[in-house]
């Protein structure tokens, strides 16, 4: 049993570590309030506005409502869904095979590997993108062997199907090492008596992988299926320096044309408010889907 004086002594050093913990919390939400909930309610309201600069005015929906007719919106959003349905998925697949492959205590030189592909993730965007660029150009690295090989160049940015193609292989080459490192982590604190139990039991590779990592790994994949599913509805540094959104918005995505509205088109900040909630809209839902199949528990 504790003595009085050890029950005050506890209640005063509870009561102090609350009040720290509520400093640091307060802190937080003082400037996640002042940089991001303050900015979020003025993009919303000034989203009914109408006009540009001083003159801008109450316009009730009518920002809403020319998104329904805006065809560069309808195009934006159908690239955007495109790199969205088919590079999340093979990211994800590819970080996962990558992260099996490279937890295997008897392959040498892993540290080195891992490094290797988490590398592109810590680089500059701005870099990348523009040393992709210069590779796959109608005149780069890529269309120099192929011509080598006796085969026709491919027109990476000023063909719309290659362009896209491009813009996916650059994503996938940057954010898989990123995902990696969440399914080794993952991996690491799996008990090896599990596998070794599944193969005395006759489990080949496969079935380890398929009946028992992925199991074990869902909350995880699902935390990265959905941070993938936000960066991807948010794309735009790769798209504005390898194509610029070309040929003819054959690339651009949404994030793309809230910057060209406000910054490369006349500047229409109202409009632009009006489309950026697209994203928000899109967020919620896709995130809210995934979740729920995703299953409880693992929420």
């Amino acid at each position: 049993m504790w003595k009085t004086s050890d029950k005050v002594t506890h209640h005063t050093l509870e009561k102090k570590l609350n009040r720290w913990g509520w400093i640091f919390v307060s802190l937080s939400a003082v400037l996640i309030s002042v940089f991001v909930f303050i900015p979020m309610v003025g993009a919303l309201i000034m989203s009914f506005q109408t006009g540009k600069g001083v003159n801008a005015h109450f316009g009730g929906l009518t920002n809403y409502i020319r998104l329904f007719t805006d065809q560069t919106v309808g195009k934006a959003l159908g690239n955007t869904f495109i790199y969205l349905i088919i590079q999340v998925p093979i990211m994800i697949v590819l970080a996962l095979i990558i992260s099996v492959l490279l937890n295997d205590d008897k392959l040498k030189g892993r540290t080195f590997f891992r490094i290797a592909i988490f590398l592109p993730c810590i680089t500059s965007l701005v870099s990348y993108s523009l040393i992709m660029k210069n590779i796959f150009s109608n005149d780069g690295i890529f269309n120099q062997m192929l011509a080598h090989i006796g085969l026709s160049p491919i027109l990476w940015t000023t063909d719309p199907f290659w362009a896209k193609v491009l813009i996916i292989i650059s994503i996938t080459w940057r954010w898989t090492g990123y995902n990696m490192v969440f399914y080794l982590s993952g991996m690491q604190g799996i008990e090896p008596s599990i596998y070794e139990a599944a193969e005395i039991d006759g489990a080949n590779a496969v079935k380890k992988f398929t009946h028992m990592t992925i199991p074990l790994l869902k909350p995880i994949i699902l935390f990265t299926t959905i941070t993938s599913t936000i960066g991807t509805l948010q794309l735009f540094d790769e798209v504005q320096n390898i194509t610029q959104g070309g040929p003819a918005n054959g690339t651009v995505t949404i994030s793309q044309y809230i910057y060209n509205l406000c910054f490369k088109y006349t500047p229409n900040f109202g409009y632009a408010c009006a489309v950026a909630f697209i994203v928000v809209i899109l967020i919620v839902i896709l995130s809210m889907i995934q979740m729920k199949v995703g299953g409880k528990d693992n929420q």
